[in-house]
């Protein structure tokens, strides 16, 4: 299993519209980068967020999730309050290639103030948006921006394609545009 390059991305960002919307190098000025890099491509969050509260009291259960566990903003920021949790999606659509897994990381910037970005990895043939989790680890509220860089994902080319993908399985979070809240 090999990790991608930048010519590889940028190829099947054109070619298979992998990635969209598309931006072909690091985008930086004044704001958190996002954009291709050198193995990788760097993700934006979008507008709207669901932090999760204990308004209501409700229980976080994935087998029954209930809406009332959260509230929804949208804007050009969020913040999130101390210790507690958001969800988002990235800005960008992915296609993912059945020959390749992919995996995220959270951007350094986020990570050094405490706040955690996770992604499960996206499966062969998976298409989407991703929604993404954030963890603010700190005592304090923390601020993410909207249509910055949040977390890089890493393209990694299996030595032959899988039996079955993701996409063969319908798998349940196929196609999800936006945040996709959990399904049983």
């Amino acid at each position: 299993m090999s990790v991608m390059p930048d010519h590889w991305i940028r190829r099947m960002a054109h070619e298979q519209g992998m990635i969209e919307p598309f931006e072909e190098q690091q985008r930086r000025e004044g704001v958190i980068s996002y954009g291709l890099s050198s193995y990788g491509y760097d993700a934006r969050v979008g507008t709207r967020f669901h932090i999760f509260t204990n308004v209501d009291s409700a229980v976080v259960d994935p087998k029954a999730f209930s809406e009332s566990s959260f509230v929804v903003r949208e804007g050009d920021h969020c913040i999130i309050p101390p210790n507690s949790f958001m969800l988002a999606s990235t800005v960008e659509y992915f296609r993912i290639p059945r020959e390749t897994l992919v995996v995220c990381l959270g951007k350094s910037t986020y990570a050094r103030c405490g706040i955690i970005v996770n992604v499960t990895p996206l499966e062969p043939e998976w298409e989407g948006h991703v929604t993404l989790e954030f963890s603010n680890t700190t005592p304090l509220p923390a601020v993410v921006y909207a249509n910055e860089g949040v977390c890089q994902f890493l393209f990694l080319k299996g030595d032959a394609p899988p039996d079955v993908s993701y996409a063969d399985r319908s798998g349940k979070y196929m196609g999800q545009r936006g945040v996709t809240l959990p399904r049983l």
